[in-house]
């Protein structure tokens, strides 16, 4: 295995920071760089859908399941748990995946120790945020939800692993895709007894599924 993953990653096209020059070092020239380099999450494919055969075509991206995520945790931070810091769960959403800008979206089949992925997340974050002069405000929302510190990092990394499942079952729906430990991952992740229901509801519509004809 590759001690750089980055470098074995699908994409749909190359990081636009590695073909566009740098704009310069002033503040506005510095976020100009970190929007350039953000778009690339547009074009890293999740790479556990892919290594499921699920086509590029149909193949979800980073972006995409960033924005799912943050959807997500609005639609249930405002629904189910007005007891949350909202704003801080919508953030701590919008940078869960953000170092994968240049760690890549390191999967089990990649066989990197968990460590060694905060490693590479960790430093790909310094990397994208430490010429900001609020880089560190984020680099330590980063942080809170790797160490699951608050009540809002834990939900958010429960929603992120419940819209997981949301794209499993249309997967399995559309596409036939073998989905089964997704949905165990899952089900270890999600405890609360707040979100419990939406995932027992998502396994009820995969049994209709199976039932109606659908993946075996």
């Amino acid at each position: 295995m590759s001690n750089n993953p980055d470098k074995t990653m699908a994409v749909k096209a190359p990081n636009p920071a590695t073909t566009i020059p740098h704009p310069g070092d002033t503040l506005p020239d510095r976020l100009v760089r970190l929007a350039i380099e953000t778009a690339h999450l547009k074009h890293l494919f999740r790479q556990g859908w892919l290594q499921r055969a699920v086509p590029e075509p149909r193949c979800e991206t980073v972006a995409e399941h960033i924005f799912s995520v943050t959807l997500l945790a609005l639609l249930l931070v405002d629904h189910l748990r007005p007891d949350l810091d909202r704003t801080r769960v919508l953030e701590l959403a919008l940078i869960h995946d953000l170092g994968e800008i240049h760690a890549g979206d390191i999967t089990p089949a990649h066989q990197v120790a968990s460590s060694e992925k905060a490693r590479l997340e960790r430093d790909a974050l310094h990397r994208l945020l430490d010429p900001l002069p609020q880089g560190q405000r984020y680099l330590d929302l980063w942080e809170e939800l790797e160490r699951q510190s608050t009540p809002e990092a834990r939900f958010v990394r429960e929603v992120d692993r419940l819209e997981m499942a949301v794209q499993a079952l249309i997967y399995e729906q559309q596409l036939d895709t073998p989905v089964d430990d997704f949905f165990q991952s899952a089900a270890a992740a999600v405890q609360s007894p707040t979100l419990q229901p939406l995932l027992a509801r998502l396994q009820a519509l995969r049994r209709r599924g199976h039932a109606a004809g659908g993946s075996p």
